[in-house]
């Protein structure tokens, strides 16, 4: 009898997110989450070359790809920059096509850049909502998306007294996404492809 061949697996949105070595693992992080992101492969270099970018990205990159669709302008994006991991923090949402901006917030004393972009984006969709517009909505963020999906902001920051006004936005925030629900797609921006998301505060 053949031995059967290891495969890794890459889960990029579910319960927890990274490579496993089993599908029973795999499975465990996929179960009862809709809209779960994950794929087998032969090796761990590629499991991990995959991982290090989007699910979305790593779709666009197979051979079947078309690398010359254009982002949808009729949406809005959001985006946000930190001084410091944590630093000082702000966050922006634009129209796309124009870069109008369209809600802007900070600087806040304290805060990583990762917490700016899911506020940036429960913001974003809140934005939305109240226009009853069904724009999608942009982030480059693949940390905030599936933040926003588990709606839960897994931050390692610890509060105190120079964060605690974002720790009451990130309450604010995890309280909008279990009262309201959305019908906006939230899509991952494509940087190799489009360049940087028009949100960007062109600091890098």
């Amino acid at each position: 009898m053949s031995k059967k061949k290891k495969k890794y697996y890459v889960v990029w949105e579910g319960n927890n997110m990274g490579i496993f070595n089993s599908w029973d693992e795999c499975k465990l992080q996929t179960k009862n989450y809709k809209g779960a992101k994950y794929k087998s492969f032969e090796n761990k270099e590629e499991a991990e070359a995959a991982y290090k970018i989007s699910y979305y990205e790593y779709m666009n990159d197979k051979p079947k790809k078309n690398n010359g669709d254009p982002p949808n302008y009729n949406s809005i994006s959001v985006d946000a920059a930190s001084s410091g991991n944590p630093g000082i923090m702000e966050y922006q949402g634009v129209d796309t096509k124009s870069k109008k901006i369209l809600f802007k917030q900070g600087p806040f004393k304290e805060a990583t850049n990762n917490i700016g972009e899911f506020l940036a984006l429960v913001h974003g969709l809140a934005f939305l909502k109240k226009l009853k517009s069904s724009q999608i909505i942009y982030s480059d963020s693949i940390t905030a998306i599936s933040w926003v999906k588990k709606k839960k902001c897994q931050t390692k920051l610890t509060p105190n007294e120079n964060n605690k006004e974002i720790f009451k936005l990130i309450d604010r925030a995890i309280a909008w996404l279990m009262t309201h629900s959305y019908d906006n797609q939230i899509v991952k921006w494509e940087t190799k492809k489009w360049g940087e998301i028009p949100a960007d505060f062109g600091r890098k």
